[in-house]
């Protein structure tokens, strides 16, 4: 869905055919975001101001905006990732534009735990994704029957 680091920002879930942009957020973390709020939080309205006392006013209380929401996708999605680093292309052996699926690699706390799985089997965290690389929602329909890894510690202690 989300990774533990953007919990505290506001999100909402992703929709199909929807493009998105991979962003730093305030937290330091990368996750993904619509690029029509980037342009919107990016470009402020400022009221029109007359004369240099309302200048200064305007410019010491700059104009409260709302922070970029992160947008969660729900593990088994399908997505269609656009301008592969060539660094992640020779490492995951894929091409500049592949399909994947969303993913969770951990269920563990306080880690980044979101990836996404190319079709060789081979998975990457959002964090290893470029600012700035485009991803398209393709199909939400398989998130319902997806099922985040169990880690190796919580089997020893649901026995």
């Amino acid at each position: 869905m989300c990774d533990y680091s953007l919990m505290a920002i506001p999100n909402r879930l992703a929709h199909e055919g929807e493009e998105l942009v991979c962003h730093r957020f305030a937290t330091g973390s990368i996750g993904l975001a619509s690029p029509r709020d980037l342009r919107r939080i990016g470009e402020p309205t400022r009221p029109e101001t007359r004369g240099i006392w309302a200048g200064l006013k305007s410019f010491f209380n700059p104009p409260k905006t709302e922070p970029v929401p992160a947008v969660c996708i729900p593990p088994g999605a399908r997505l269609r990732l656009h301008d592969i680093p060539t660094r992640l292309q020779q490492e995951m052996q894929v091409e500049a534009v592949e399909e994947v699926m969303f993913t969770q690699i951990t269920a563990s706390v306080n880690s980044y735990r979101d990836a996404v799985r190319f079709r060789s089997g081979k998975e990457a965290r959002l964090q290893e994704l470029r600012e700035g690389q485009r991803v398209e929602v393709l199909d939400l329909s398989m998130a319902e029957a997806f099922e985040p890894p169990v880690e190796r510690h919580e089997l020893l202690f649901r026995r």
